[in-house]
C-alpha cells in the first residue's frame, strides 16, 4: 500500500476490486484542513471514467504494469492473436478489449500491449499506422482544383479521403487520431 500523494499520471491502481489507469491527479489544500488528492481514473476493464478524492490518510495500491511489443497476427471465434516474436507465445485478447481500435489493426504490425499483473488489458495503437488500399475509385481526368480527394477502402475496412493519385495496391500511412491521410509509406 501506497501513499495518495505517489499517484502520478499513467499509472495503474487497485480501485474497487479492478484496474484503473490514472488519467489526472491534482493535489489540493483547504485552509486549516488536510490535503486531498483528486484523480480521473478509467476503468480498464470496462472503459468508464469516474472523479475520487483520496484523503492522505487513504492508502492506494498500484498495481505491476508491463508493456510488450506483440506483432498482430490474426481474427477467429476465441478473439484477436498476438504472437510475441522473440519466445513465439500466442496471446489472445477478446473483442471488446480492441472494439474501437481494429480499424487500425493490420495483420504482421507490431502494437504495444498493456498487461495488468500478466493480464493483457489494452493495445495502445501508434501516432500513425501504414495500411494497404484495397479500394478506390479512379480519379476523373480534370478534377485538378487544389485539394480534391476521393474515398478509399483500407484492408481493415476503414474509408479514408486520399488525394486522386492514390491507386489501389499502394501503402499509406493513416492518422489514428483524426483517421485521416497521412502519405505513402
Amino acid at each position: 500500500m501506497a501513499s495518495p500523494t505517489e499517484i502520478r499520471k499513467g499509472r495503474v491502481i487497485n480501485y474497487n476490486g479492478s484496474p484503473h489507469t490514472v488519467l489526472e491527479m491534482l493535489h489540493r489544500t483547504q485552509g486549516r484542513q488536510a490535503g486531498f488528492v483528486q484523480v480521473t481514473l478509467r476503468n480498464l476493464d470496462t472503459g468508464s471514467t469516474t472523479n475520487v478524492k483520496y484523503r492522505s490518510t487513504d492508502n492506494v495500491e498500484f498495481m505491476h504494469t508491463e508493456n510488450q511489443r506483440l506483432e498482430f497476427s490474426y481474427i477467429d471465434q476465441e478473439g484477436y492473436h498476438f504472437m510475441n516474436t522473440e519466445t513465439f507465445d500466442d496471446i489472445i485478447i477478446q473483442d471488446k478489449m480492441v472494439a474501437d481500435l481494429k480499424k487500425f489493426m493490420a495483420e504482421g504490425t507490431e502494437y504495444e500491449i498493456l498487461f495488468v499483473d500478466d493480464r493483457p488489458i489494452t493495445v495502445q495503437l501508434p501516432v500513425s499506422v501504414e495500411l494497404k488500399v484495397v479500394e478506390s475509385p479512379e480519379g476523373i481526368k480534370g478534377d485538378t482544383a487544389s485539394n480534391v480527394q476521393k474515398p478509399a477502402t483500407m484492408e481493415t475496412g476503414l474509408v479514408v479521403q486520399v488525394p486522386l493519385f492514390i491507386k489501389e495496391g499502394e501503402i499509406i500511412k493513416v492518422s489514428t487520431e483524426s483517421s485521416s491521410y497521412l502519405g505513402r509509406a
